[in-house]
């Protein structure tokens, strides 16, 4: 099938390599030249594991990327949305680019066309996009308009794609429901995990792929409501964090009592410094105005927000009881990406946390294995932070390290190494990637969420002399 996409951010994009990948040819716009020159280059703009690979097997045969609209429209049968939709200052979706997008589709129309908004969008959203294009032009009966949310976590979206939980077609017309069915069969047959040099599925992954149909409201409202959830158990387990803290007990032992219970499950229960990324944070407060557009005060969600805006204040809170003061302190800081296996950085905790910092007069050396040119762009000329090219390099003289993103290779670091590396023995983790115990026995103080200070356990003397915990007290006063 012919498939244009309008959009070459991470879900465009994705969406785009995937689709490619799955047997069809797919044309992906952006109004950013530079992104597509690049793109037409042969580079990849976006870090996502699998993606570099899909772009090089189908660039310039099954995939090719544009700035012309037209050109794309014309030439296909299906043309997804996947543009972006910020919030604006009052929680409600911007829709703007939107618009303007279905309004140039509207003037591009041929043969029939199901257009198929694949960006986050308040309920109804579908019903407005028929409306805007038929009032810009386009004749009834030459399209129809279906809904196909994402459902990609950025790190794992190639795979999350071709290896979905579930796709959500929401469409009120029979015609558009099967030109979708047809456009994922080779995932919804299971076809393609059996096709040789097809990207390796997970272990857990539902095969074949299971579609469900609805209607396009309930489809836009499935989006927000399952990352609304998501966000909620996540503020959840935060919040039980702190209360473990407070009672001495330990929230990984907590967490993973609750998550053996078939009916909660252990994902996303993962204490730390809370959620970031382009997705929770906007579909919080999109949905939250959808809510009181409903009628409806739906203030469990404004304390998801605001349990998750706290819990920076509560990590730095651990941060300064560790070091007593901050101003002057360097600190060296593991991650800035809003949690691992991408580059981005919006709305990341990291990024919020080491603002602070800066105001309180610290100096960050920081590393990240893939987001520090954005960070670069993002802080600017700020000469208080620098970047690092590895964690031992970002180590060296700080007084605390700090960890703040979850990448998998920030968990296998060497304690030896980082001693040798950092002034003061003094590990501040914001994503609890250690065992406490491992960690003091390395000769570390070890500060987590929702579990109690770990002291640096003494060695044991030559002549079998006491090797009992240093208290935390006396740890800190020498820190």
């Amino acid at each position: 099938m012919r498939v244009a996409i309008i959009g070459c951010g991470y879900v465009g994009l994705v969406a785009a390599a995937c689709l490619a990948e799955i047997g069809h040819r797919v044309t992906c716009v952006d109004n950013d030249s530079q992104k597509i020159a690049a793109l037409q280059a042969g580079e990849t703009t976006i870090h996502e594991e699998f993606l570099p690979e899909l772009l090089a097997r189908h660039r310039g045969s099954r995939l090719t990327f544009t700035t012309s609209l037209p050109e794309a429209v014309r030439s296909s049968s299906i043309v997804f949305i996947a543009v972006g939709t910020p919030p604006e200052a009052s929680g409600e979706a911007d829709l703007s680019v939107l618009e303007s997008v279905c309004h140039a589709i509207a003037h591009e129309l041929t043969d029939f066309t199901v257009v198929v908004v694949k960006s986050t969008v308040p309920v109804g959203t579908n019903q407005w996009v028929r409306r805007i294009m038929i009032r810009y032009g386009a004749a009834q009966g030459s399209f129809e308009v279906a809904s196909n949310p994402e459902f990609l976590r950025e790190g794992t979206g190639v795979i999350d794609f071709l290896y979905p939980d579930r796709i959500i077609v929401g469409s009120d017309n029979e015609r558009s429901t099967t030109l979708l069915e047809a456009l994922y069969e080779p995932l919804t047959s299971g076809v393609y995990a059996k096709r040789k040099g097809a990207i390796p599925a997970p272990d857990s992954a539902p095969i074949p792929a299971r579609m469900m149909v609805s209607s396009a409201r309930s489809a836009e409202l499935i989006k927000h409501a399952s990352n609304a959830f998501l966000a909620m158990k996540i503020s959840f387990i935060n919040a039980i964090a702190n209360i473990c803290e407070a009672a001495g007990a330990d929230v990984q032992e907590v967490s993973d009592g609750m998550g053996a219970d078939s009916r909660i499950g252990p994902r996303f229960l993962c204490p730390g410094i809370g959620y970031g990324g382009s997705c929770f944070p906007k579909d919080l407060t999109a949905l939250a105005s959808v809510a009181r557009e409903c009628g409806y005060d739906f203030r469990l969600l404004e304390e998801v927000m605001r349990i998750n805006e706290t819990q920076r204040k509560t990590f730095l809170r651990k941060v300064r009881r560790a070091l007593w003061t901050l101003k002057g302190k360097r600190l060296a800081v593991l991650g800035l990406a809003f949690k691992g296996g991408t580059d981005d950085i919006r709305e990341s905790p990291a990024i919020a946390v080491i603002e602070t910092l800066l105001k309180e007069h610290c100096e960050i050396v920081a590393y990240d294995p893939a987001a520090m040119e954005r960070a670069r762009q993002e802080f600017g000329d700020k000469e208080s932070i620098s970047f690092a090219a590895s964690a031992y390099e970002a180590a060296k003289d700080a007084d605390a390290l700090l960890i703040l993103t979850d990448w998998e290779e920030f968990g296998a670091l060497d304690f030896d190494r980082l001693k040798q590396e950092l002034r003061h023995p003094i590990v501040i983790d914001g994503r609890n990637m250690y065992k406490s115990e491992a960690v003091a026995k390395n000769g570390f103080s070890y500060f987590s969420v929702g579990r109690q200070e770990a002291a640096p356990v003494a060695p044991v003397p030559p002549n079998g002399g006491d090797s009992s915990l240093a208290s935390l007290d006396e740890t800190t006063e020498a820190a």
